[in-house]
């Protein structure tokens, strides 16, 4: 049988592992001019690690690599985004699959403004 965590240590390392993964997708960022391989690297790191901890990714970094290829994202150089409906359309120029995010709250922010 596994050893369970005590959640003390699970918590303290899930806030650990959160930064690591900020900091992978800074990294990522950096890269991603000189060497786009090193770039992926860093997005499937940062995914490997959030899927061993179960730790949700946070909204801003979803949406930064490729759902399909787990390539790093950046509008103009790989990507393109348009607006369709109430909907961010993503599409991943490497794989050529898009993805599709709702901004029904943005626009509800914007209206209660």
């Amino acid at each position: 049988m596994a050893k369970r965590i005590s959640k003390k240590k699970s918590k303290k390392n899930r806030e650990i592992v959160k930064e690591r993964i900020e900091k992978l997708f800074s990294q990522a960022k950096k890269a991603f001019r000189k060497n786009k391989k090193l770039a992926n690297k860093y997005v499937k790191l940062a995914r490997e690690l959030a899927m061993k901890y179960r730790i949700r990714m946070p909204r801003k970094l979803k949406r930064k690599f490729c759902k399909h290829c787990y390539s790093f994202l950046v509008p103009g150089e790989n990507c393109r985004v348009r607006t369709r409906g109430s909907k961010v359309v993503y599409y991943c120029i490497e794989c050529k699959k898009y993805m599709r995010f709702p901004y029904l709250r943005e626009k509800k922010a914007k209206k209660d403004r």
